[in-house]
């Protein structure tokens, strides 16, 4: 390698969420990473606002969700309106417990979520953003890939050599178009405006409303720190020209609130998109994030869907670049992440289709059942509990017996995250105990906890005894189940031992009689 050319493990181009995250967790493994951003400034397009439960688990794994709270705020309640303006729905998300530790909707303020993504590098010596760096080339083969940039301030142009390349650079990604992967569409584009600003207190709207009037589909969410963010989609013939303008801003959110009393801070127009990259790996570059998959925003599951491919991604290429893992372990992203992708695009198409219905006697039909469905209460909790996202979970991949044995099996499964009990008497969410690695999870007994503590070792990663509430002999590897949630998932998995992935997804979970079974599958010999 030339003297002149920088040597990393592993190259991120795109510093936005989805990368700097994908940058903090290969932090965490200990991989050297650089990740190469084109922009100075914050990023002018419109960006993420909500998220969900599992984003912020993800952020927990990271290590970062106490850093972002100040820019976090709870979404309690979504309230519908129908043809009219009239109320159709509202529901209560402030109070569906989903099993993952968080409810499932939080509203955000980008600036600061990205500000604590990019002051968590700064834990990690071996891990750098370097701004104003526009990718111009790479070349791959057999040992790595080298990317080409320019720094358009003072003309340079640099290279760096890495093991692995990650292209988390959005949308219109220049990794990908370097690679020619094209997209593949999988609906219609709609053109839509978003709207930003601050709202004071006493002037704030509703927390949450989602407009399901064919007149002018559109969207409110109320943020952290007096932030609000409108969208609305544009009608047949409305130029963009015409919507930019601050007399059909004032207008446009005039409905919701006093326009005099919003101060706007960005107008941008986008489109609604739904569609896949083709390949999602191309010798060792992976593409991430919006690089990868493009999805309209009425699931909210565009940024939260990167976040789980860093999240699948990162641990994977750390083991294989620590001599953990044979490479054929980076052939699962793909085939782990691209089969849910597709699962939400699918459930974000009928959920806009119902909700962003062009026909007024078909939007009508629908508000009359939806208001039908609030009267019953058992068809109100079902609605609340988001039945239409999919449940996260692996099909197939690196998972024991290499596919999920049935759809309430362990293997592939979202590991629950309930409040457990340590030693100290302290009271906090399982994931705090068990690490950035893997974690080995023991139902209370002397055997299974020296068959955890063997089994974690040779993983490197942290073994956790589970113990039901009241037994005595906890110890600074257990955790009391206080809730009992734990010991009924041990139960109903009918498991004496669980391996948990660093992404907390479940790779299996075993009586000690099918120990060997797990033990092969893991690659791990017999003590």
């Amino acid at each position: 390698m030339s003297a002149d050319v920088e040597e990393v493990d592993v190259v991120i181009v795109g510093g936005g969420p989805v990368g700097v995250l994908t940058a903090n967790l290969l932090g965490l493994q200990g991989v050297r990473v650089l990740v190469l951003e084109r922009e100075h400034a914050p990023h002018g397009q419109p960006r993420a606002f909500s998220c969900d439960d599992e984003a912020l688990r993800i952020y927990q794994a990271a290590g970062l969700l106490d850093a972002m709270k100040p820019g976090l705020r709870q979404g309690r309640h979504v309230t519908f309106t129908g043809v009219g303006g009239q109320p159709i729905a509202q529901v209560r998300l402030g109070e569906v417990d989903s099993g993952f530790g968080y409810t499932p909707m939080w509203f955000f303020y980008p600036p600061l979520l990205e500000r604590a993504l990019r002051e968590g590098l700064s834990r990690f010596p071996a891990a750098e953003l370097r701004t104003g760096t526009d990718v111009e080339a790479l070349e791959q083969d057999g040992a790595g890939v080298t990317v080409r940039y320019r720094e358009p301030t003072t003309g340079a142009r640099r290279a760096v050599h890495c093991r692995y390349l990650v292209a988390c650079d959005g949308g219109r990604s220049t990794v990908r178009a370097l690679l020619s992967v094209p997209l593949e569409e999988q609906g219609a584009q709609e053109p839509w405006i978003a709207i930003s600003g601050t709202v004071a207190e006493e002037d704030a709207p509703s927390e949450c409303h989602v407009v399901c009037d064919p007149e002018r589909p559109a969207f409110l969410g109320r943020g952290p720190v007096g932030q609000f963010r409108w969208e609305f989609r544009l009608r047949t013939g409305e130029t963009g020209e015409e919507m930019m303008q601050p007399g059909t801003i004032r207008r446009l959110i005039g409905p919701y609130v006093n326009p005099d009393r919003v101060k706007v801070e960005r107008a941008q127009l986008y489109s609604v998109r739904s569609e896949v990259a083709r390949h999602w790996r191309v010798g060792r570059t992976f593409l991430a994030g919006d690089a990868a998959h493009l999805m309209p925003p009425f699931l909210g599951q565009g940024l939260v869907s990167g976040l789980r491919d860093a999240a699948n991604l990162a641990w994977k290429v750390a083991w294989v670049l620590q001599g953990r893992a044979p490479e054929a372990l980076l052939d699962t992203y793909t085939v782990e992440r691209r089969p849910h992708v597709r699962a939400l695009l699918d459930a974000t198409a009928r959920l806009g289709s119902v909700f962003n219905a062009r026909s007024k006697p078909m939007a009508w039909v629908r508000d009359t059942v939806l208001r039908g469905l609030q009267a019953i209460p058992s068809a109100r909790r079902f609605v609340e509990g988001f039945p239409l996202k999919p449940a996260p979970s692996i099909e197939e991949g690196w998972v024991l017996g290499g596919r999920r044995s049935g759809r309430n099996a362990a293997e592939g499964s979202y590991l629950p995250q309930p409040r457990v009990r340590f030693a100290s008497g302290e009271e906090r969410l399982l994931d705090d105990s068990l690490g950035p690695g893997f974690a080995v999870l023991s139902r209370g007994c002397r055997m299974g906890s020296e068959v955890g503590r063997e089994l974690a070792d040779a993983l490197g990663g942290r073994a956790i005894t589970v113990r039901s509430a009241g037994v005595p002999g906890l110890d600074e590897d257990g955790v009391e189940d206080h809730t009992g949630r734990l010991s009924e998932w041990f139960r109903q998995n009918g498991a004496d031992i669980a391996v948990v992935r660093p992404d907390r997804f479940v790779f299996g979970a075993v009586p000690l009689a099918r120990l060997p079974e797990l033990r092969t599958a893991l690659g791990v010999e017999d003590p």
